[in-house]
């Protein structure tokens, strides 16, 4: 006897819906995305509705399905808002629209019960006069929305500094963080089913380079507890924000071992990619459970795993492909996009039977990768 099949609406058609649909053909369900980019990387696993995300035809198209999910924040709210009512949509509108703006996003979390580094909005000019010192004289000014991978932010120091960043953003709403002290920077993922069922995914350890992640690591490298701190912080917000589906909290690790929330994103993340090839659940699949109802649990790696973002690089080097693959452990995911300059295209995941061997295999698969 044969399990039922499904099939998931996503919004959006990125590489991470391409890792969705993958993930959940094995489930038996098979996706459906609604994407205006031709060039989709999704549209090679999934059915592609090539429309923009409000095309009363694809979103009659998506209401058709067992279920409706995200693949990106910056999905119009009037998108969910046309399909809630009609299809289960895991998160829904007012959770994205929570999450999508900064200052939102920061005040929802502290209601939730969860620190963050203090901030200030920015909503006009006269908000600028006075606003340093109150994040403690140094920060970063950040567009409250529309901004990933180091875009829509500038570092500032002074008041002057402070002007000039905002008018160089644009002079739209804008959120001012106070800079932290953080020893590290960890990430983790969190589901919850209609049912109310919480699962949590591992608690990752994240590297930046100029603004976009570069690599990932499980197990982190953290003091005993801080995993614990994390779950029950994620699970505050899962239940706070009545979540339906899958968000990941990134967080900045303190030197006395607190942890502050940074951001949420109300999907899988890229620091969770090292999920695939771990040997347990992906994130991809904790995400098409939650979202339909399947059966729910914690996901982790079996064996220390890690990742290397492949990031477009101004001078159009590409990493050495060979050397990659004789690496022990590696596997190459590629998001089958044109390469330009900043652009994230793939990533490679590494296991390793032990933290010393991944961390040898780990500095050896860097510098394969500019």
């Amino acid at each position: 006897m044969s399990a039922p099949s499904r099939t998931l609406g996503i919004l959006g058609g990125g590489q991470l819906a391409q890792m969705l649909a993958l993930a959940a053909l094995p489930l038996g369900v098979r996706c459906v995305v609604l994407e205006p980019d031709p060039q989709a990387p999704a549209r090679l696993c999934a059915e592609h509705l090539l429309a923009p995300y409000t095309d009363p035809t694809g979103l009659e198209r998506l209401a058709a399905c067992d279920a409706v999910t995200l693949e990106f924040e910056n999905v119009p709210v009037e998108a969910l808002a046309a399909l809630e009512g009609r299809v289960p949509v895991r998160p829904g509108g007012a959770l994205l629209a929570r999450s999508k703006h900064r200052a939102r996003e920061k005040e929802a979390l502290r209601a939730a019960g969860v620190p963050t580094a203090p901030f200030v909005e920015v909503r006009g000019e006269a908000d600028l006069a006075g606003a340093l010192p109150q994040v403690g004289g140094r920060g970063l000014l950040k567009t409250s929305e529309l901004g990933y991978d180091g875009k829509g932010q500038r570092r500032v120091g002074s008041e002057e500094e402070l002007r000039a960043a905002w008018a160089e953003l644009g002079s739209v709403p804008c959120v001012l963080e106070g800079l932290v002290p953080f020893e590290r920077e960890v990430s983790l993922a969190v589901a919850r089913n209609a049912a109310g069922a919480v699962a949590f995914g591992p608690l990752v350890e994240n590297v930046h380079r100029d603004g976009i992640l570069r690599t990932s690591v499980w197990p982190a490298a953290v003091p005993t507890g801080t995993e614990a701190q994390a779950r029950a912080l994620a699970g505050a917000v899962a239940q706070s924000w009545g979540l339906e589906g899958l968000l990941t909290l990134e967080f900045f690790a303190l030197p006395g071992g607190e942890l502050l929330a940074n951001e949420v994103a109300p999907r899988v993340h890229n620091s969770g990619h090292l999920t695939q090839d771990g040997g347990g659940v992906s994130q991809f699949g904790a995400q098409v459970r939650a979202v339909l109802g399947l059966p729910l649990s914690d996901w982790a790696p079996l064996y220390p795993t890690a990742m290397v973002n492949v990031v477009g690089t101004s001078d159009g080097r590409e990493p050495d492909w060979a050397a990659i693959d004789a690496l022990p452990g590696t596997r190459i995911h590629l998001y089958h996009k044109a390469t330009r300059p900043g652009r994230k295209v793939g990533h490679v995941n590494l296991v390793a039977p032990d933290m010393d061997t991944l961390r040898d295999r780990l500095g050896r698969l860097e510098a394969l990768i500019p």
